[in-house]
């Protein structure tokens, strides 16, 4: 295979800005390079040594963009509605794009100027799982856009101003993100996810990654689209929150698995929603088999969402074993629940539980709490209810939990039973509190405690 190494200076004008846009239109000069690579023995490494000015680049196979600086990279052209770059050949179940590289720069979508989302027509895989068989399907616009790649690199990259999502990933095999920094610099809008993947996928990496969004930080839901594709094999290492709404959300609706997930070294501050771990749509309880989560330090700020109290991890569904390991709380700015279970669904609140019928019972197998340290200091909130269980856990462990409330009287809850909440087996080692009312609200809903 020959790689043809390109600057893009010698190709295009580059007199944009990658922060305040203008110039010309670089487009379809930055695209007839970018096309070379449409024959199978030919590679494009195109250099960004400047900021272009463009509506949309589709990439092939074997191709690297590479920014020299992060004033280099792209300015989106106002009212384009569409993913700054995506693959020209997609694919929704098989991997037929390979090879692509995005180093360094700036990728600005211009997002106060492009539309929220936009209807396509003639697109057979969304036409397909269409509820009521339209044949113009509603797509949201995106910041990036790849559907069907294998083996793809996303290093040291800036996405500025996305209009909802930053990167949207739909069908993967060995997909790493590193040093990617989401920023949001005229505010937030809402449905600005950062990073979004959908099923098939495999051998998922993000590492030191994150900043501001307008809802999930990260959000990975293999059956989202589809009810049925599977995800395995995540690791999530290193997530910074710079004020967004929520952290990490977890989605698995229908027949599709989310199975050995690690996230870890998750920090920073948060508004609304720490971890999402459920279906969210109604059809079933999905499948959750193997996640661990560990070293998690997120400052609660005051909440803005208000479709569900404010909580820190809220988990529903089927779920073989989910582990929280080392999740520190201090200085919460509310009396929010650190970790609810049994809440599957958006529209399930505290105030609704019990108004919504299941389509299947959930199974929550084992919930392994390891490492739970609560500081509170005088005149924080009071009686908060730390672990509300709204349905039956077969097997709670409590290790290493530490809770040191400062008020003047004793007063919160560790372990709360709602009404239909209950635990099999309870299997508790090294609790230590101080300043706490009680550790359970009902000893009844507890089966074996060892």
């Amino acid at each position: 295979m020959i790689i043809k190494k390109v600057y893009a200076s010698t190709v295009a004008k580059l007199n944009s800005s990658v922060y305040d846009g203008g110039g010309d239109d670089d487009t379809l000069a930055l695209q007839a390079v970018l096309d070379e690579a449409k024959d199978e023995n030919v590679g494009i490494h195109l250099i960004m040594d400047g900021a272009a000015l463009v509506s949309q680049l589709k990439l092939y196979s074997n191709t690297t963009i590479e920014c020299v600086t992060k004033d280099c990279g792209f300015y989106q052209i106002a009212w384009t509605n569409d993913a700054i770059l995506t693959n020209a050949v997609q694919d929704h179940h098989v991997c037929v794009t390979k090879n692509i590289s995005l180093l360094g720069g700036t990728y600005h979508q211009n997002g106060q100027n492009q539309e929220h989302d936009v209807v396509k027509e003639g697109v057979d895989w969304m036409e397909a799982n269409s509820e009521d068989g339209s044949k113009g399907t509603t797509f949201f616009v995106v910041g990036l856009e790849f559907y069907g790649v294998e083996q793809m690199l996303i290093r040291d990259v800036t996405l500025r101003d996305f209009r909802t999502f930053g990167l949207l990933v739909g069908c993967f095999k060995n997909l790493t993100l590193e040093n990617v920094w989401l920023d949001l610099p005229y505010g937030t809008k809402g449905n600005q996810d950062g990073f979004h993947f959908w099923g098939p996928g495999q051998f998922l990496t993000v590492k030191n990654s994150g900043g501001r969004v307008g809802d999930d930080i990260i959000n990975v839901g293999p059956d989202e689209w589809d009810a049925k594709s599977s995800i395995t094999d995540v690791l999530i290492d290193g997530i910074i929150m710079d004020e967004g709404e929520q952290a990490v959300r977890l989605l698995s609706r229908g027949k599709g698995i989310l199975d050995r997930v690690t996230i870890r070294n998750v920090y920073g501050n948060y508004r609304s929603y720490g971890f999402y771990i459920s279906p969210w749509f109604t059809e079933s309880m999905g499948s959750f088999k193997n996640i661990l989560i560990e070293n998690v330090d997120l400052q609660a700020l005051p909440n803005t969402y208000t479709y569900h109290d404010p909580f820190l991890f809220s988990i529903g569904g089927n779920i073989e074993c989910l582990t929280l390991k080392n999740i520190r709380s201090h200085n919460s700015c509310d009396n929010r629940t650190l970790i609810e279970l049994g809440l599957p669904f958006y529209d399930t609140t505290q105030e609704t539980y019990g108004k919504y019928t299941l389509p299947e019972e959930q199974h929550m197998e084992n919930i392994i709490i390891d490492g739970l340290t609560i500081t509170e200091k005088q005149g924080e909130p009071e009686d908060t209810k730390y672990i509300k269980v709204y349905d039956k856990v077969e097997n709670l462990v409590l290790k290493n939990v530490y809770v040191v409330k400062k008020q003047n009287e004793e007063n919160g809850t560790l372990l709360y039973f709602e009404k239909d909440g209950s635990v099999e087996n309870l299997i508790k080692e090294s609790i230590h509190t101080k300043g706490l009312k009680e550790f359970t609200n009902d000893e009844t809903k507890i089966g074996d405690t060892f």
